[in-house]
């Protein structure tokens, strides 16, 4: 009997490096563009439960663990059911709701900090390479949560868990590669919701509670600093958390540097890319050393491979270890404006439509068109392997 198992169980599969056999019975095209690490696309259709492509299951033995998915989750059980019927294994798992599904599992990953009043929460979506934030205070019993994605219940969860109470919002910029429910948040907990004050040059469609570069939000004691940031676009704003961390949103990776030609075009392009490097060279790159980089995006392979970075685990690094080892960052300025254009990689899925989402200039018609418009992984990196050597 076929197997009914969530997206996250097939993540702690993963992540216990069980053994297993992943059909992907999407299209060829689709299984390109997206999928799983390790899995192996047999295209199948579940209206007519039939193979549509080759398959061979002459390597597979009847004990074998055998897990299906598909975009959500139709042909994958057809297919599963297709393997037991047929004789090919005893028993098949297949994924509830599919690659969809997938799309949306998190892992929520506490920062260590060097306080025992302020509270730094990761949390990965591990299928995209989306970063969002929760920042706290224990002792005021305080959160911020930044950069939240359509998972509001994951951000909420992680503040009920720690004991604190969702008072601000905040967004580091009007995104290209998913959907922003930060305001919508805001709006139903009665906080702020804040943007760099600088993305008023993106000329939203909606009102927020702005922050001029160098002031603050405040958790207590935890102090939240607005960072003007500009390149990846001209409203990008970083926020410095008490000093001793920086989340960078898109503007500096752990593992790359943020594009720059999704706002800037045309000739505009490389003006974008001299910003970039300025913001680089003259506001990030002088802080302290030790100064935790903590980004808006790690980089996901269509292959679903992660680059520099395990899920599940703190994706940080410091401002002195990106100096000495980010290959882009070490550039002088015309060969960076050059490098920025050589070799970029494909643009977002999509990236357009989810722009003017997120500028509120156009409403998605419903759940699934969010989801369309989302799915794939982020391309928000200027490279598309890792810029930082090893020491």
């Amino acid at each position: 009997m076929v197997e009914t198992i969530t997206a996250e169980t097939l993540r702690d599969m993963i992540d216990a490096d069980e053994e297993f056999v992943l059909f992907d019975t999407r299209s060829p095209d689709s299984f390109e563009d997206w999928h799983i690490a390790g899995a192996r696309n047999v295209e199948y259709s579940g209206d007519n439960d039939e193979l549509v492509g080759e398959f061979d299951g002459n390597d597979l033995d009847a004990d074998d663990t055998v897990v299906t998915i598909c975009a959500t989750g139709a042909s994958a059980n057809s297919f599963a059911a297709y393997l037991e019927s047929n004789g090919y294994v005893d028993e098949v798992k297949t994924v509830e709701d599919g690659m969809e599904a997938w799309s949306m599992v998190y892992d929520v990953v506490p920062i260590a900090t060097e306080t025992d009043d302020l509270v730094v929460v990761q949390l990965q979506r591990r299928s995209k390479g989306c970063l969002g934030y929760l920042v706290g205070s224990k002792r005021a019993g305080e959160a911020a949560l930044i950069d939240v994605t359509r998972a509001t219940d994951v951000f909420l969860e992680a503040a009920r868990e720690r004991g604190l109470k969702v008072t601000h919002v905040l967004d580091t910029h009007i995104h290209a590669d998913h959907i922003s429910r930060g305001r919508q948040l805001a709006d139903r907990l009665g906080v702020p919701y804040h943007l760099g004050a600088p993305a008023e040059s993106r000329d939203p469609q909606f009102e927020f509670d702005p922050i001029e570069p160098n002031d603050t939000v405040e958790l207590g004691d935890v102090e939240i600093k607005a960072v003007h940031t500009p390149g990846h676009t001209t409203g990008m704003t970083s926020y410095l958390v008490d000093n001793e961390a920086l989340l960078t949103g898109d503007t500096l990776f752990v593992e790359s540097i943020g594009r720059t030609e999704l706002q800037f075009a045309d000739k505009d392009a490389r003006d974008g890319a001299r910003v970039q490097y300025e913001t680089l060279h003259k506001t990030i790159m002088t802080e302290p050393n030790d100064v935790k980089i903590l980004p808006g995006h790690f980089s996901v392979t269509n292959d679903g491979e992660y680059i520099d970075v395990t899920p599940g685990q703190p994706m940080v690094s410091t401002v002195g270890y990106l100096w000495e080892n980010n290959e882009i960052i070490r550039m002088a300025e015309d060969d960076f404006v050059e490098h920025m254009f050589e070799n970029l990689p494909s643009k977002p899925p999509n990236y357009e439509q989810v722009i003017a989402t997120n500028a509120g200039e156009y409403e998605p018609a419903d759940e699934d068109e969010e989801t369309e418009l989302e799915l794939g992984p982020n391309r928000c990196a200027a490279t598309s392997d890792s810029a930082v050597a090893d020491d």
